[in-house]
């Protein structure tokens, strides 16, 4: 089977596509014919060697996909050979076929096309997790969410305006900002242009914002402890922008805020926490409520311009790598 394989660490050009062995599924396992794969910061990451997982080169980025099951390991009687399902195998995702552990393979909503399929679960759940599991929000909450018009950033504003939430959001480059407002964010700052933390104190009457969502680390991440209220939370989930102040507890006593480094990865071994999330998600797909903005399905062959879009971080959605979709 074709597969795209990274051998070591590199650039775009460490990318390439070769005849690799067919998997085969274990234990609790599930053989995917994959459809669509999710295209996500993390898979530039495992690319470069900087992944914050453990991994071995060489590796097959792809950590979410849709596709049409082929074949079971024992144990897995909750899909069967023939459904259309969502998975998220640990790593192989850039592949004809892959594996994944059976508790993190869900069966598609016929409402559901394989292309959302592969779309939703990483940065969906991510949303839903950091909005409703690792903070309690509510009503009347005022978010900031940097990276406002990226994928996991036009999700967390529909999840908090959906339940009563006023939303701040920040961009880095124009023009991202207009499906964030379009999704109900109520201002959007470009943080070339203006300085979050004054538009943030002007908003709340200088009281600070109840949370922060932040994927950027470096000089953003640091400032935000300045934008967060009194007994307020920051949560962290990724550093595009580089490694933040080392010494996070500088920051919290500004305002005995509290600070989370959050990864779906720690809410996977939950099961009844983890199908929370999926079904509350997969709700909002059916009902159509929420939405995934695919920006583009990037032909299999074309998987560094692919990831050329996203480190290039004009990409104002999610992009999907199409693979027999």
């Amino acid at each position: 089977m074709k597969a795209v394989v990274v051998h070591s660490p590199g650039g775009i050009d460490a990318l390439v596509i070769e005849e690799v062995p067919e998997p085969m599924p274990g234990p609790g396992q599930v053989l995917i014919e994959t459809a669509f794969a999710g295209c996500n910061w993390a898979d530039t990451q495992v690319r470069s060697g900087i992944y914050p997982h453990p991994y071995d080169f060489p590796v097959i980025p792809g950590l979410e996909v849709s596709g049409t099951v082929l074949g079971l390991g024992a144990d897995v009687d909750h899909v069967a050979v023939g459904d259309r399902v969502t998975a998220l195998p640990n790593m192989g995702g850039y592949a004809e076929k892959c594996v994944a552990d059976a508790t993190l393979v869900t069966k598609l909503p016929d409402a559901v096309g394989l292309d959302v399929g592969a779309a939703f679960p990483v940065q969906a759940l991510t949303a839903y997790h950091m909005l409703h599991t690792v903070h309690d929000l509510k009503q009347d909450d005022v978010v900031l969410v940097h990276a406002a018009g990226g994928g996991v950033g036009l999700l967390v504003i529909q999840l908090a305006v959906r339940a009563g939430a006023r939303v701040i959001g920040t961009v880095g480059t124009e023009g991202k900002e207009k499906k964030a407002l379009q999704y109900g964010a109520e201002r959007i700052v470009n943080l070339k242009q203006e300085d979050f933390v004054a538009v943030v104190n002007g908003m709340t009457d200088g009281r600070g914002v109840d949370l922060v969502v932040d994927s950027l680390g470096a000089e953003t991440l640091d400032r935000s402890f300045a934008a967060v209220k009194v007994l307020g939370h920051v949560i962290n989930i990724g550093e595009a922008q580089g490694k933040p102040f080392n010494n996070i507890r500088d920051r919290v006593l500004l305002t005995s805020s509290s600070f989370t480094r959050f990864s779906i990865s720690h809410v996977m071994p939950d099961a009844l926490l983890w199908q929370r999330g999926m079904d509350f998600v997969l709700d909002g797909l059916a009902e159509n409520w929420l939405e995934i903005p695919i920006v583009e399905r990037v032909a299999f062959d074309n998987v560094r311009d692919m990831h050329r879009q996203i480190e290039g971080r004009h990409v104002a959605g999610k992009l999907l790598l199409a693979i027999a979709g």
